[in-house]
């Protein structure tokens, strides 16, 4: 969700597009980075799908539903199968109206686990079956949590894998300045107390070691949620993490106020943090990372997901002038292993047909994966891609870190209701912030929490 209310509000309408065969980005067989015979293979086995329709629902618009359509192509040109994507600013809200009305798309695609859940409970979702899931299990890093993000109950009562994974997001980053590092003889941490110690040495050396900045308008309080997300998976097993998530181990639980703590321990320390703990919220988090690029530098430290270049001083190459790693794990806990935290777009089919079976088995090939990775802005966990295909390196290391994380847990903010997630998480962290004790802000949240009707 996070990362769909910064691309700001577009006038309404319902774009429709449908993709052309006749314009492939990539010639098939030309280059020997993409996976053609996957492709190859694909049309053999689909050659009886010429002249089907496909309607395709999904929140992609601009650039990216350009990049959306060029993945289309390809399947259009596989199927001979007539193919419709449509969007709309509201997609939430109108794949809802459809599903009710009984005029759904073939395929519905949203970021939205909560919404699907809710959609596969009143019998609107088809079934993938316990194969597409074993799938993904074996294909993916971190298979099993992929497939327990996509499978909810159905009408029936009945688990079902319902939901296919398919374009990730990463937030588990810290980036810095490797200019930066190199000037003042720091190295990247490799575990969490390493990165306490080089924070602190940093203050020793006179220095400020992390810009943090919660400011969001309406939204005010997000970025913390991510740092207590990544902090949660860090300190407690995924199962803790999931009972939270739900609400089995409530906000003022003793595990949730000491990873609120542990948060504390970098944005509430005034000499961890650029203007002190008093710029934390009320900082814009757009601008909080520019103290990075400060001559000298403000700050050396900041923990964001992968967007966050965007706000970047403009020509800066990642790289170069920027770099990210992974935000470590406790040496002190190995069992954890090396989760990440993200989000992403879950693919189901809400009216089935023999083309929308065909284009879950098409997002199963790696030129699914491959033809928008090598332009901009993809991610994602299969391990059958080459990751040679990204479009720069910086993509393939992320790719690289979602493909051979042990665990991986969707933006817990985002599954929580919405007044707890988008409302009471957030103005509790800035309340946090500003002086509220982590018990204090548990207890206020879970007392919304139980609250709810």
């Amino acid at each position: 969700m996070k990362h769909f209310l910064l691309a700001g509000v577009a006038a309404l309408c319902l774009g429709v597009a449908s993709a052309s065969a006749a314009d492939l980005k990539f010639a098939p067989g030309q280059d020997a980075k993409f996976n053609w015979k996957s492709y190859e293979d694909f049309k053999k086995a689909n050659a009886n799908l010429k002249g089907q329709s496909l309607t395709i629902f999904g929140p992609w618009r601009g650039d990216d539903e350009k990049l959306f359509r060029s993945v289309l192509a390809y399947f259009n040109d596989a199927t001979g199968a007539n193919v419709q994507y449509s969007s709309s600013e509201n997609y939430e809200q109108q794949i809802v109206i459809d599903t009710q009305a009984g005029s759904p798309p073939n395929i519905a695609i949203l970021p939205q686990p909560g919404l699907l859940q809710d959609l596969a409970s009143k019998g609107f979702l088809v079934n993938l079956g316990a194969e597409t899931g074993k799938w993904v299990e074996t294909n993916y890093g971190a298979g099993k949590s992929w497939v327990q993000l996509g499978t909810y109950k159905g009408k029936d009562g009945k688990d079902g894998f319902f939901a296919f994974p398919y374009k990730a997001d990463l937030k588990s980053l810290v980036w810095y300045v490797p200019e930066n590092f190199e000037e003042a003889g720091y190295k990247v941490p490799k575990t969490m107390e390493e990165l306490v110690a080089l924070s602190d040495k940093i203050v020793k050396d006179g220095g400020t070691p992390w810009c943090i900045g919660l400011g969001s308008g309406g939204a005010t309080g997000w970025p913390a949620t991510d740092w207590v997300e990544d902090l949660m998976l860090r300190m407690n097993t995924p199962e803790t993490y999931d009972k939270w998530v739900s609400n089995e181990v409530k906000f003022n639980d003793p595990k949730v106020v000491s990873v609120i703590e542990e948060f504390g321990k970098f944005a509430k320390n005034e000499k961890y943090v650029n203007g002190g703990v008093a710029a934390v919220a009320s900082t814009d988090f757009r601008d909080s990372p520019k103290g990075l690029f400060g001559i000298p530098p403000k700050c050396y430290l900041h923990h964001q997901a992968s967007f966050i270049p965007t706000f970047f001083p403009e020509g800066t190459k990642l790289g170069t002038d920027a770099d990210f790693f992974y935000m470590p794990t406790f040496a002190s806990k190995p069992e954890l292993g090396t989760p990440a935290l993200g989000a992403g777009t879950l693919v189901t089919i809400t009216k089935d047909s023999p083309a929308a079976r065909a284009f879950v088995e098409f997002l199963k090939t790696p030129i699914a994966h491959e033809v928008w990775m090598a332009q901009s802005g993809f991610l994602t966990p299969y391990k059958g891609v080459n990751t040679n295909t990204y479009a720069n390196d910086a993509l393939k290391k992320q790719g690289e870190i979602l493909s051979t994380a042990t665990t991986f847990r969707f933006d817990g903010s985002d599954l929580m209701p919405g007044k707890i997630g988008a409302g009471a998480f957030w103005t509790g962290m800035v309340d946090y912030v500003g002086g509220k004790s982590a018990k204090q802000v548990g207890d206020e949240i879970q007392k919304a929490w139980d609250g709810l009707k």
